[in-house]
């Protein structure tokens, strides 16, 4: 369970106001860092450096500013990025006259995974498409093309080597010229039936930014997915070893339950928080007028910190309709939450948490410990 400590204070406004303090510092710091361009952004070597010194100075797990930043950078591209998408001809002309994927991805300030992927869409060619002449007369058919150049893109971001490797076959005829433009880089590969082929500058540059992005990318895809996975599997052991029933989200899918949460709980259980105003010293069940119950039907696991914004405008309204449909429940930040008076808890039917409590009340009044053990 990963957790953001804090500096504790005596006093409740002055415990919160710490708590809020350390969240704004941490949270401006990613905001400034990413509007600016750092290079963080374009060096994963560079990022993880500035993350680990960030997660020593504002007090916050690795992981959880980890997060924090790229909910910010998700923000940011929400922001910003149809505003470089009206830039594609001139960011596409600049490759065809020698910039590298990676130059352009900085002088925008741009995933460089994701301008990998424009280049790819605008100046590549799929091998079934070999011979139309141009741009223009691939994109001419209708849905099945389309499909087909999504597809292709993908999977020359996952393996440039081998969908773009030879230029004379993944490069569009009208755009070859720019292969002798940029850098002089070559490089040779041995794999299936491609033997010995120069690589072309597409495939390298395309190498280079996928691998230099830190947050974005295939690899960075299937991470976080895995990530997500682990997580949850974590909370159906967990949940296991309090011996409360309850349904996963496949189970539910699976008879046809549409808008599911990660787990569905067989029968509300009571879940034990701390009153608005407590005593920030005070330790788990230390003194019991610190904690009222409140009862949850689902739990949902967000591998990720739950920043005000992700918080806000993502989170809250996918488990708002867990709330109509099942009831209260509780969402866990595993990575961390900011403070809870900054998230919204729609009218107190959402409970936040950044792990499991350590005693559940079933609707018999029996409290229900991890260890299985029953109390009365």
């Amino acid at each position: 369970m990963i957790t953001t400590p804090i500096k504790k204070s005596s006093s409740n406004d002055g415990a919160d106001d710490v708590q809020c303090d350390a969240y704004d510092q941490a949270e401006f710091w990613c905001r400034e860092r990413i509007s600016s361009g750092h290079d963080m952004l374009f060096s994963r070597q560079i990022f993880h450096k500035e993350i680990k010194t960030a997660s020593n100075n504002f007090g916050m797990q690795f992981e959880a500013i980890h997060s924090l930043f790229r909910n910010a950078h998700v923000s940011f591209m929400k922001k910003t990025s149809h505003m470089l998408k009206s830039q594609t001809t001139r960011l596409v002309q600049s490759y065809l006259n020698g910039t590298s994927i990676l130059n352009i991805a900085k002088k925008v300030n741009y995933p460089p995974s994701m301008m990998a992927r424009l280049i790819v869409e605008n100046v590549a060619v799929p091998p079934s498409s070999n011979s139309s002449n141009s741009s223009s007369n691939r994109l001419e058919n209708a849905m099945g093309a389309s499909v087909n150049i999504r597809k292709f893109t993908t999977e020359a971001i996952r393996h440039p080597e081998k969908e773009l490797g030879a230029a004379t076959n993944s490069v569009s005829p009208e755009y070859l010229f720019s292969e002798s433009k940029g850098r002089n880089i070559h490089k040779e590969i041995d794999e299936n039936d491609l033997q010995y082929i120069p690589l072309s500058r597409l495939s390298l540059e395309v190498r280079e930014a996928v691998d230099s992005d830190p947050m974005y990318g295939p690899h960075h895809d299937r991470m976080r997915h895995n990530i997500g996975i682990d997580y949850e599997l974590l909370l159906e052991q967990m949940l296991h070893s309090f011996k409360i029933p309850f349904e996963t989200e496949e189970e539910l899918r699976a008879r046809g339950t549409a808008r599911t949460p990660d787990i569905l709980l067989s029968c509300p259980v009571g879940l034990q928080v701390r009153k608005p105003n407590y005593n920030q010293n005070a330790t788990y069940m230390e003194n019991s007028d610190e904690y009222e119950w409140k009862m949850i039907c689902w739990i949902d696991s967000k591998a990720l910190y739950g920043d005000v914004d992700t918080h806000t405008n993502t989170v809250l309204p996918q488990v708002e309709s867990y709330v109509h449909r099942f009831g209260p429940g509780l969402v866990i930040y595993w990575f961390g939450h900011a403070p809870l008076s900054r998230l919204g808890d729609s009218h107190g039917d959402v409970h936040i948490t950044d792990g499991l409590p350590d005693v559940f009340m079933l609707p018999t009044g029996e409290l229900r410990y991890k260890n299985g053990q029953n109390t009365r």
